[in-house]
């Protein structure tokens, strides 16, 4: 399980957007201690200023067998050469240690995705470059929801990716993608057992979701109404907030990859500002990795 054209990501993986706000001094910390830990995919976003590649170029540095997941690398940030570059010399300089995963995001106004993604792949595959190819293969996924999108990801890519999804998505997912293509699916967890403050917390985490154009048009293709997406349901948070003790969070995670995920990219949410998420991570090591591989 787990593997891109090769590349083993193992079954589960870490999702944050830690690094993010922290110095590299102690993002270095952070990524040692979750290699240590014995994850061996570590997936970063593309949100908050910090540029995709660079940022995946300084994780893979700081760690020695971790491989690094964008997800995403957004298209509008850059050129497909720049991408197709970087991520050729990441694949160069890191062998079988970095998966470039494109994606939309927010998207820009007026554009429609499917288009737009197919013709920043079709850019990058008529590139002709003088940077050297590298040994190990520079593999690429893309961030795919409904069946154009994942069809799309199936032929011009390794695989899909997808972010805040439920159960019943995954297995719709694996059926369009078909047997080999990747899948991977990234899943937030919360350690709150009080349903109340549980799915407050949730709420709190998901309500930029909930209120922005393309992800409400998501929603609604995961089944969810209107109502249940304004007001953030109950059945809404809890599908996509796995919350609970360690053992429920466990088990609702398997869930997706029964349905067919490859990987499932586990996103820590309610931590307090200055909190670390350190001992969370250690105890979804233990639960979800295999035996010995954190010890």
């Amino acid at each position: 399980m787990g593997d891109i054209d090769g590349l083993a990501l193992g079954t589960f993986g870490v999702y944050t957007f830690d690094f993010e706000v922290q110095p590299a001094a102690r993002i270095r910390e952070s990524v040692q201690e979750l290699e240590e830990q014995g994850w061996r995919a570590l997936w970063i976003p593309e949100l908050l200023g910090r540029d995709a590649l660079t940022h995946a170029g300084y994780l893979l540095s700081c760690t020695e067998q971790m491989s690094v997941v964008n997800g995403i690398a957004q298209i509008w940030s850059r050129g497909a050469r720049w991408a197709y570059g970087a991520a050729l010399l990441l694949a160069d300089a890191y062998p079988d240690r970095h998966v470039l995963g494109l994606g939309v995001g927010g998207g820009q106004p007026g554009a429609k995705p499917l288009a737009a993604m197919t013709a920043y792949l079709d850019e990058m595959d008529a590139l002709e470059t003088p940077n050297p190819m590298p040994k190990a293969p520079m593999r690429r996924i893309m961030a795919a929801y409904g069946p154009k999108m994942l069809h799309l990801a199936r032929e011009r890519t390794a695989g899909a990716q997808t972010y805040h999804v439920n159960v019943a998505h995954t297995a719709q997912a694996r059926e369009i993608l078909g047997p080999d293509a990747f899948l991977g699916v990234e899943h937030a967890v919360l350690f709150e057992s009080d349903p109340d403050k549980a799915r407050a917390i949730a709420r709190e985490h998901l309500h930029i979701y909930l209120n922005t154009p393309y992800n409400i048009a998501k929603f609604r293709r995961l089944g969810y109404s209107e109502e249940e997406i304004a007001n953030g349901s109950d059945r809404i948070v809890d599908d996509l907030v796995f919350w609970g003790d360690l053992d429920n969070i466990a088990e609702k995670l398997q869930a997706h990859v029964e349905a067919g995920a490859d990987h499932v990219a586990v996103q820590v949410i309610g931590i307090e500002p200055g909190e670390s998420a350190t001992r969370y991570w250690r105890m979804l090591g233990e639960a979800l990795l295999p035996q010995g591989a954190n010890a």
